[in-house]
């Protein structure tokens, strides 16, 4: 496929490496975004810029969206400039955005009455996995659109799985981000438990990251955590409003998921003391207000 021309539509933090790691494997790239300084710097390796939905879908094969929430996609998509007034029927249209899986279905519809196909990819791996091409790619839609557009996908992770029909892609990342979510506060948790029991923070994730806790936050997360760096790669803001999705969903198909609620809660927590543009992991610091004491190495 490297001879497609690829529209991105949002490249912030997580779309402008993307797009660059698209453009680095041979594909051309044409690129829209509300603030133009990232378009820019993909100008300057290369990619076109365009100056609304419309025009990157009209000069694209396939279109890609990399959105903050359900409400961004769908005005990008069925706006008076957007996807929707673009699309033809030799096209592909990939949703990375983290949304609705309902709303994804309903898109998808819309998508194929226009001739086209959607696929529902959603990522996961943060800015680190944006940047390194590294992410894990969760995708809903049908076989044969997500064998044509596989080798796209491949430029922008190393772990692609197609995990059912339209919509599937979007309840896989809400798995995920419950499962992340949980995680992040059961290591904050541990960490504090560690720190007000007078055992030195480093030895302890020395300690337990090789044996049966051993898990993805503790590895790439925990070590900041203790030196209070929250730099975001994943915004918690974010992450609130992926477990609003999950919380959502899970009112939709009856699913119980008690320790969903209270890791929803801690993130709502964030949002509302202002700690939304910190990582996720620095859910910590809302049991560390509670405690009046903070999980920190001396450095």
């Amino acid at each position: 496929m490297t001879s497609k021309v690829i529209g991105f539509i949002g490249t912030g933090i997580m779309g402008k490496p993307m797009a660059e790691n698209v453009l680095d494997t041979g594909y051309s790239v044409i690129a829209y975004n509300r603030s133009q300084e990232p378009v820019k710097q993909l100008v300057d390796q290369g990619a076109r810029a365009a100056r609304s939905p419309a025009e990157v879908t009209r000069n694209s094969d396939v279109v890609v969206t990399v959105l903050p929430d359900t409400e961004a996609v769908t005005s990008v998509v069925r706006g008076d400039d957007g996807v929707l007034q673009a699309l033809n029927d030799e096209q592909i249209y990939i949703d990375m955005s983290t949304i609705s899986p309902a709303a994804t279905e309903r898109l998808s519809d819309e998508v194929e009455q226009e001739g086209a196909e959607m696929l529902d990819a959603p990522i996961s791996g943060g800015e680190e996995g944006a940047i390194d091409g590294t992410l894990s790619i969760m995708v809903g839609g049908s076989e044969d659109t997500f064998d044509t557009a596989y080798d796209l996908l491949e430029a922008m992770g190393d772990t692609i799985t197609r995990c059912g029909d339209s919509g599937a892609g979007q309840v896989t990342k809400a798995a995920n981000q419950i499962i992340v979510g949980c995680q992040h506060q059961a290591v904050a948790e541990a960490l504090l438990l560690a720190k007000q029991g007078g055992a030195d923070l480093e030895r302890v994730l020395e300690a337990i990251s090789g044996g049966a806790a051993a898990c993805w936050s503790l590895d790439a997360r925990a070590p900041r955590v203790i030196r209070g760096n929250f730099e975001p790669g994943f915004f918690s803001s974010y992450h609130y409003k992926d477990l609003r999705i999950a919380m959502d969903a899970g009112e939709e198909y009856g699913t119980p998921m008690p320790a969903t609620g209270i890791v929803h809660e801690m993130y709502k927590s964030m949002e509302q003391k202002g700690y939304g543009q910190d990582d996720h992991s620095g859910v910590i610091q809302i049991i560390e207000d509670l405690a009046g004491e903070k999980a920190r190495i001396d450095e």
